[in-house]
């Protein structure tokens, strides 16, 4: 471990949330010590500077909400990102207006982790320049590096690039050619530099924005741009997935409800709405709400008006929404599974993200990129991306976009052991089949395209051959994670997700 990699503290009383999150961040290349209550960081608070805590809201004895009070007290200026269940959604909106970077809803992805304790990192940074340095004319928070809205790279923002691409082990090399727009959004593609026009077009604005792509394309990447450009950027981005949650619990989501509305509110509870107050809703697959609902969100749309479930009491709604869909959702008013007049409300502004294959010059950045992120979270030497390779990248279609490249190119950052890459891109054909164990007859032929259904059935073999392989080891060396190229925490969020288990 590099003395000099930034100090993290994991506040959990869950000893396995502790571990995994602890694994995840040492794997990222940053410092962690982990404490099981606030009373325990309190009493052995690392003397070291920390560049950023992360808190469970709901802790015994002294609470996630307690602790950010008691540190403000004392004077300690510690960036904090709150984790929290959907009840505590209350308690980390106090949280994030008495100063939080970022409260994540369990469960949260990986991504979504590291990207808040690198903007936590960032502040951290800034707030000891700032103690450090003489007193001089403040910068423009446009170019600050890491800060909120500073995320594409201008003609003098050279510095600030720089120290972007160091934090992410990203550094461009002589060999390919580079351009990093933001941390995150890779490419120098027309379709890319089109949508990254039209954020900085509609960004500081608080137009309902609809975005369009396939899934994998980076969505929610778009989205944090357009959060962190807009003059919202100091409040809130929740974020709601539609597609999992359960009908009958969508209006309570989203509104919040009231002690005794139904059976099983105990007490009070904020919506999504209510969370993110003066900051910025995203509705992922917004194409997934129930037809029977979809009025209410109209209303609160048009009205900027809600009540929560069981209370009279009318509640005004300042927030900006940003939809998501994979969906033809022309198609679904057309064939009345979505309503037309939410479809235009949604719709004041819409973005398309092109699929991977209709940008393949962005393919070989992306690549590079990848394999520089892939070899420093999993901390085995560097290996080389040859014009081979990335030719055979490019002549791929990528039906999962660039979440199946990134996929990809992890499995070959492990097998390649700092040698040269080679890739094993996936090809679905009649004489080809990578990921199916079930045998098949010699004169059977495969379909020129999958299904949805068939693309589930054989993510769910391949899994399960792949735990079968590893005697359904999943981390460490030789573990199934390694062997796929995912975090554990990733993996075992799919195993549940595909109901796999264990043979007797």
């Amino acid at each position: 471990m590099k003395e000099s990699s930034p100090l993290i503290c994991v506040i959990d009383d869950e000893s396995v949330i502790r571990e995994s999150l602890s694994a995840l961040l040492r794997s990222a290349g940053l410092t962690v010590r982990a404490f099981s209550s606030a009373q325990e960081f309190l009493a052995n608070q690392p003397a070291e500077t920390l560049a950023c805590l992360v808190v469970d809201v709901q802790l015994p004895g002294i609470s996630g909400l307690d602790l950010q009070q008691e540190l403000a007290r004392r004077g300690a200026q510690i960036p904090m990102i709150f984790i929290t269940g959907y009840g505590d959604i209350p308690m980390s909106v106090r949280a994030m207006k008495a100063g939080a970077i970022e409260f994540l809803t369990k469960p949260f992805s990986d991504e979504d982790l590291l990207r808040a304790i690198d903007q936590a990192i960032d502040l951290d940074r800034q707030i000891h320049q700032s103690k450090n340095q003489p007193a001089r004319k403040p910068p423009d928070p446009e170019d600050v590096p890491g800060a909120r809205g500073s995320d594409f790279a201008k003609p003098n923002e050279k510095d600030a690039q720089e120290q972007r691409l160091r934090r992410t082990s990203c550094a461009p090399s002589p060999d390919l050619p580079s351009e990093i727009t933001s941390p995150d959004i890779v490419g120098t593609s027309a379709a890319l530099r089109r949508v990254l026009r039209d954020i900085d077009t509609i960004a500081p604005t608080n137009a309902t924005i609809l975005i369009f792509g396939e899934t994998g394309t980076g969505k929610e990447l778009i989205v944090d741009a357009i959060h962190q450009r807009s003059r919202r950027k100091d409040k809130p981005l929740v974020r709601v997935n539609c597609s999992s949650i359960p009908k009958e619990l969508f209006e309570s989501e989203f509104f919040g409800h009231v002690k005794g509305a139904f059976t099983g509110a105990i007490k009070d509870r904020l919506g999504r709405f209510e969370a993110a107050e003066g900051g910025t809703l995203f509705l992922d697959e917004v194409g997934e709400i129930p037809l029977e609902l979809q009025s209410k969100l109209l209303r609160v749309l048009q009205d900027k008006s809600y009540e929560r479930v069981g209370d009279e009491r009318m509640r005004h709604a300042d927030v900006r929404v940003i939809a998501a869909t994979n969906r033809d959702l022309k198609k679904e008013v057309a064939e009345g599974r979505f309503r037309e007049d939410l479809y235009y409300r949604l719709n004041v502004f819409q973005l398309k993200v092109a699929p991977l294959r209709e940008r393949r010059e962005d393919i070989a950045l992306l690549a590079k990129h990848f394999v520089e992120l892939a070899a420093n979270e999993f901390r085995c030497p560097k290996p080389r991306l040859t014009e081979a390779g990335i030719k055979a990248l490019q002549s791929y279609d990528w039906p999962g976009n660039v979440r199946e490249l990134r996929n990809v190119i992890e499995r070959a950052v492990i097998f390649a052991q700092g040698g040269v890459l080679d890739f094993n891109v996936p090809t679905f054909g009649p004489s080809v089949d990578l990921t199916s164990s079930v045998p098949r007859d010699a004169d059977q032929t495969e379909p020129e395209y999958l299904t949805d259904a068939e693309i589930r059935r054989r993510e769910h073999e391949n899994l399960f051959a792949v735990l079968q392989k590893t005697g359904w080891k999943i981390k460490g060396a030789g573990g199934a994670a390694e062997l796929l190229g995912v975090s554990p925490t990733t993996l075992f969020a799919r195993i549940q997700k595909l109901g796999l288990k264990r043979p007797e």
